[in-house]
C-alpha cells in the first residue's frame, strides 16, 4: 500500500521520507525544507473473497486497523482491484461498514476483469435471444444506439443498471446489468459485442 504525504506547512506534496523506524517515518519537504514524524496505521490482514463471474478466488487485503470501510469502496491486493460487494462479521453476520479488526472476511468484485452483461434480445413472435457478452468496464452504452451480437442487430431500448431501469440516457459498463432491445435485422450497428464464454476459457 502506496502512503502520500503532504507537508502541513506549505500543501506541497514534494515530500520524501528522510528516516524510516518500523511504523515512524521522517519525512522532510523537498518545497520548504520542513521536517516531521508521521506514525503509519498499523496493516491487518483481512481475508478477501474476489469474485470473478461464476468463479471466486481466496486472498487478502493490508488494510489500516481501526478504519472503516463500507460496501462501494474499494481496496487493493497484491494483483488486483476489487470492489467491496459484502461485509462479514464474526457469527455470519452481514453489515453494509464495519472497522478494519472487526471484519471476518470481505467480499469483493474484481475491476480489472472485463464487466460481463446480460443482452436480451426480443424476436418476432413473443421470443427472446439470451447473450452474456464481455466489455471494458468503462465503456459507455446509451438508450437508442444500435448494436449487433451473436448475428443479430438490435436496439437499445432498456438499460438496467444495478440501481435502476433507464428508458433513456446513458451508463457505463461497471454500473449495467443487461441491456434489452428489440431486433432490427436491417439496420446498421454501432459497433459489435463480443459474446462471453465462460472464465475458464476466456482466462486460458
Amino acid at each position: 500500500m502506496e502512503e502520500y504525504f503532504i507537508c502541513p506547512e506549505c500543501g506541497s506534496d514534494d515530500v520524501e521520507v528522510i528516516r524510516e523506524r518500523g511504523r515512524e517515518l521522517t519525512l522532510r519537504c523537498n518545497e520548504c525544507g520542513n521536517v516531521w514524524i508521521v506514525t503509519l496505521p498499523k496493516l491487518i490482514k483481512v481475508p478477501l473473497i474476489v469474485s470473478k463471474h461464476e468463479r471466486s478466488f481466496r486472498t487478502f487485503a493490508e488494510l489500516p486497523e481501526g478504519e472503516e470501510i463500507k460496501i462501494g469502496d474499494i481496496v487493493e491486493t497484491e494483483e488486483d482491484e476489487v470492489r467491496i460487494t459484502g461485509i462479514e462479521l464474526e457469527g455470519d453476520k452481514r453489515v453494509n461498514k464495519a472497522k478494519i479488526g472487526e471484519i471476518k472476511t470481505l467480499w469483493g468484485e474484481s475491476l480489472t476483469y472485463p464487466k460481463v452483461i446480460k443482452v436480451s434480445i426480443y424476436l418476432p413472435r413473443g421470443l427472446t435471444q439470451a447473450f452474456k457478452v464481455k466489455v471494458p468496464r468503462n465503456e459507455e452504452f446509451v438508450v437508442g444506439e444500435v448494436l449487433e451480437v451473436g448475428g443479430y442487430t438490435f436496439r437499445i431500448e432498456k438499460i438496467k443498471t444495478e440501481t435502476k431501469m433507464l428508458h433513456h440516457g446513458k451508463a457505463k459498463a461497471d454500473k449495467i446489468v443487461a441491456l434489452m432491445g428489440h431486433s432490427i435485422p436491417r439496420a446498421r450497428a454501432r459497433r459489435s459485442l463480443e459474446i462471453y464464454r465462460g472464465y475458464s476459457k476466456e482466462s486460458t
